[in-house]
C-alpha cells in the first residue's frame, strides 16, 4: 500500500492558468525539471545561455543535423507509419499496411524527438522545425483513442490487450515520454495541443491504476519506469494534484512482487528499503530520478534518505572512471559491486543520460556539489561518446576497451557508430538532452547564483546576472563578470570546484587565493558580499593530466592506470599510435605526460602524449597458460602514445581502443 503522505503541501486540485510563455529568443526559464511552488528544494534551476565554447558547438551540431534529420529517420523506422495506421483506425479511414518495428515502445521514439525540438524551438525560431513539430503532433493527437488510451503497438496488434503485460509491453514508460515532450512544448511555446493530449492520457491512466480497495480495476506499474518522474513534471505545470499522487502510488508499489519480484524491473526491493542499486541500469535510474521529484515536492524523508544512500552505493562500487553504468550486456544490469569491465562494459548512452537526470534532482533537493560533480564527470565522458561529431552516427553501448582484432556483429551493442538502431531509444534520449543542457548549468537560491558547470554565456537568477568567459575544458581559467546584481544586499556566488581538481586560484578584486585559504565548503567556494556590476572574478582550475588507478576490487584493471585531465578521461586510438594495435602496450608511468593542442584533429582536442613501449609477447602455442615467470614479456619497443578525449573516439576508422593502460 502506498504510504500517507502527511507533509506534502497542499496544492489545487483542478489545473492552475498556464505558467509558460512563447519563446523570445533566449532559453525558456523552465526546463526539464521546475520544482513547485510549494517545493522542500533545496536550489532551484537557473537560466543559462551558453553562447560560445565546448558545449556551444556541440549542441550547434544537434541543432543543425541531430534534431532536423529525426523525421526522416523516424519515417524510416516505422514509427510515424505507425501513428499513421493508429489515427486512420481511430478515424474509421481504411488503414493500409502493419506495424513496422520489432517493439511495443516505438512510439516513445518520436515523443522524445519531439521533447528534443521543443527544447530546441525555445532558443529561436524555426519555421522548418515547427513546421515538423506540429506535424507529429497532429499525427499523434489523431492517433489517439476517445478515453485518452494512447499506444500504436497495442492499438494495431494486440488490440484488447491493454495492460495485460505491463512487464514488457511498455505502454506507461510510452506515456511518461509523451507527458515530459507535452511539457516541454509548453512551456517552450506556450501551446497547449500536445499537453491536452497528454492529460488526457494522464487522466484515463489515473482512472485504471490504484492500490487495492481504491475502486480502480488494476493494481500495478509498469517494467520500465518513466511514468513516474513525468506525472511529477506533469502535475508541476498544470497544478493537478492527482498526477503527483498517481506518480507517488506508483514508486511506492515498485518492490511488492508486482512484476514477479526481479530486480530486473525493479520489483524486489521497494526504493526506501533497498541499499544498492541493482537490476536493468536505465530502469533503475529513472526510478530514482521520480524518487527524488518526490522528495522534493512532498519533503518525505525517507525517499531522501534512500536517494542519497543510492547515489552513493553506486557511485562507490558500480560507476565507471567514465561515469558509464551498466556492467552487463546481458539485461542492461548493474553487475556486483566493484564489477567494473572494460571491454564487456555495457555503459549504454541511455543510462549516462537518467544518472543526470538523477543527480540534477539529487543538487536541487540537497544542494550539494558532489551531484554536480558526477554530472559533468557523466557528460563530458559517458554520454558524449554515445554520438558522434558529426551528430549522425551513435553508439547504444560506450566500452571502454576495444581489443585488436575484434569482432563485431553489428547491432544495437555494436562498438562502431550506427546510423541508428532497432531499438532507438539512444539517439532522441541524446537530442533531447543536448537541446535542453542549459537548464543543467546553474541554479539559484535566497542566498544567491550557484554555477554547477562552466561555459562561455549567461547565467541568470531572479535580479542577478553573471556572464562567464571561457575556453573550458581545453583551459582552466574562467572569467566571471557580473553584469547585474542588487545593490542595496549582499548575495553569494557560489563556484563548484571540482572533486578532480587539485588545486586553484581565485582572484577577486584585488585579492588573490590559493587552494590553501580560498574557503570551499563541500566543493563550493563561496563568495558573499554587495557586488556592483561590472566585478570580475577569475577562477583557475588546475588541468594537469594526471593518472588515476582503480580500487584494487576492480579485478579488470588491477595494475593499470588511466589518463585523465580536468573533467575528461582520455584513450588510446589504434589509428594514433606507431606500430598498430594496442593489446601490447605498456604505459611508463616514470616518464612526465605532456599536453598538446591540435586543432587539426577532431574539431579541435587536446592531446596527451605519454612514453610508452611495445612488450614483446611470447608467440602463440597451443595453449594461452604458461607458469608464472615463465616466458614472461621482455622490454620492448619505446613508443610516444597520444591519448585523446575519450567522447571522441570512433570517429575516424575502426580499430582498437582502450582506456585502461598496463604499467607492467
Amino acid at each position: 500500500m502506498p504510504r500517507t503522505r502527511s507533509t506534502q503541501p497542499a496544492a489545487p486540485s483542478r489545473a492552475t492558468p498556464s505558467r509558460a510563455t512563447p519563446p523570445s529568443g533566449a532559453p525558456s526559464p523552465a526546463g526539464p525539471v521546475r520544482p513547485g511552488p510549494g517545493a522542500r528544494a533545496a536550489l532551484r534551476p537557473a537560466v543559462a545561455e551558453v553562447e560560445d565554447g565546448f558545449w556551444h558547438t556541440r549542441r550547434e551540431v544537434n541543432a543543425r543535423t541531430s534534431i532536423p534529420q529525426g523525421p526522416g529517420l523516424l519515417e524510416s523506422a516505422g514509427n510515424l507509419h505507425n501513428l499513421r495506421l493508429a489515427a486512420r483506425a481511430e478515424s474509421d479511414t481504411a488503414a493500409e499496411g502493419t506495424f513496422q518495428g520489432a517493439y511495443p515502445f516505438m512510439d516513445s521514439d518520436v515523443y522524445k524527438w519531439l521533447e528534443a525540438a521543443a527544447w530546441q524551438l525555445a532558443q529561436g525560431p524555426s519555421a522548418r522545425l515547427a513546421a515538423d513539430v506540429e506535424r507529429i503532433i497532429a499525427l499523434v493527437a489523431a492517433a489517439q483513442r476517445p478515453d485518452g488510451y494512447l499506444n500504436t503497438w497495442f492499438q494495431l496488434v494486440r488490440s484488447g490487450e491493454r495492460y495485460q503485460d505491463l512487464r514488457w509491453g511498455h505502454e506507461l514508460y510510452c506515456a511518461g515520454h509523451l507527458m515530459q515532450a507535452a511539457v516541454a512544448h509548453h512551456r517552450a511555446t506556450g501551446r497547449r495541443e500536445l499537453l491536452d493530449v497528454a492529460r488526457k492520457f494522464a487522466d484515463h491512466i489515473d482512472s485504471v491504476f490504484g492500490p487495492p480497495g481504491s475502486g480502480r480495476r488494476i493494481d500495478g506499474i509498469d517494467g520500465h519506469p518513466e511514468v513516474e518522474t513525468a506525472l511529477v513534471e506533469l502535475y508541476r505545470e498544470t497544478g493537478e494534484r492527482r498526477y503527483l499522487d498517481l506518480a507517488g502510488y506508483f514508486v511506492d508499489r515498485h518492490g511488492h512482487g508486482l512484476l514477479g519480484g526481479e530486480a530486473y524491473c525493479q520489483d524486489r526491493v521497494p526504493v526506501r528499503e533497498a541499499t544498492d542499486v541493482e537490476g536493468h541500469a536505465v530502469r533503475q535510474l529513472y526510478l530514482l530520478a521520480a524518487a527524488a521529484d518526490l522528495a522534493t515536492e512532498t519533503g518525505e524523508e525517507e525517499l531522501r534518505a534512500a536517494g542519497e544512500r543510492l547515489w552513493r552505493a553506486m557511485t562507490t562500487t558500480k560507476t565507471h572512471l567514465t561515469g558509464g553504468l551498466g556492467a552487463h550486456h546481458d539485461q542492461e544490469d548493474f553487475g556486483d559491486p566493484y564489477e567494473l569491465p572494460n571491454e564487456r562494459a555495457y555503459c549504454e548512452t541511455c543510462a549516462a543520460i537518467a544518472s543526470v537526470q538523477w543527480s540534477w534532482r539529487m543538487a536541487l533537493l540537497t544542494g550539494e556539489a558532489r551531484y554536480a560533480d558526477l554530472i559533468e564527470r557523466t557528460l563530458f565522458n559517458g554520454f558524449l561518446a554515445g554520438v558522434s561529431l558529426d551528430g549522425e552516427r551513435w553508439l547504444y553501448v560506450n566500452p571502454l576497451q576495444v581489443r585488436d582484432g575484434h569482432t563485431d556483429h553489428g547491432g544495437d551493442q555494436s562498438a562502431r557508430r550506427t546510423r541508428w538502431f532497432r531499438c532507438a531509444c539512444c539517439p532522441p534520449n541524446v537530442m533531447r538532452l543536448l537541446a535542453s543542457l542549459e537548464h543543467y548549468l546553474a541554479t539559484g537560491d535566497d542566498d544567491g547564483l550557484q554555477i554547477h558547470q562552466y561555459v562561455t554565456g549567461r547565467y541568470t537568477s531572479g535580479p542577478i546576472a553573471v556572464r562567464a568567459d571561457t575556453d573550458y575544458p581545453w583551459h582552466g581559467t574562467i572569467v566571471l563578470t557580473v553584469e547585474e546584481t542588487p545593490t542595496d544586499r549582499p548575495w553569494t556566488l557560489s563556484l563548484r570546484v571540482p572533486q578532480w581538481c587539485r588545486a586553484f586560484r581565485l582572484r577577486a578584486g584585488e585579492s588573490a587565493h590559493d587552494q590553501t585559504d580560498a574557503p570551499v565548503e563541500a566543493g563550493w567556494l563561496r563568495l558573499e558580499r554587495t557586488w556592483t556590476p561590472g566585478e570580475r572574478i577569475v577562477l583557475e582550475l588546475d588541468l594537469e593530466p594526471r593518472l588515476t588507478a582503480a580500487d584494487p576490487r576492480v579485478d579488470a584493471v588491477r595494475g593499470c592506470v588511466a589518463i585523465e585531465r580536468g573533467p575528461l578521461v582520455y584513450c588510446l586510438e589504434q589509428v594514433d599510435q606507431p606500430g598498430g594495435g594496442l593489446d601490447d602496450v605498456v604505459l611508463d608511468t616514470t616518464r612526465p605526460l605532456a599536453v598538446k593542442h591540435r586543432p587539426d584533429l577532431l574539431g579541435g582536442v587536446t592531446t596527451v602524449v605519454a612514453a610508452g613501449r611495445r612488450r614483446d609477447l611470447p608467440g602463440a602455442g597451443w595453449w594461452p597458460y604458461r607458469p608464472a615467470g615463465d616466458g614472461s614479456p621482455a622490454a620492448g619497443e619505446p613508443v610516444e602514445l597520444t591519448a585523446i578525449p575519450y567522447y571522441a573516439w570512433a570517429n575516424r576508422q575502426d580499430g582498437a581502443m582502450r582506456v585502461w593502460l598496463p604499467v607492467s
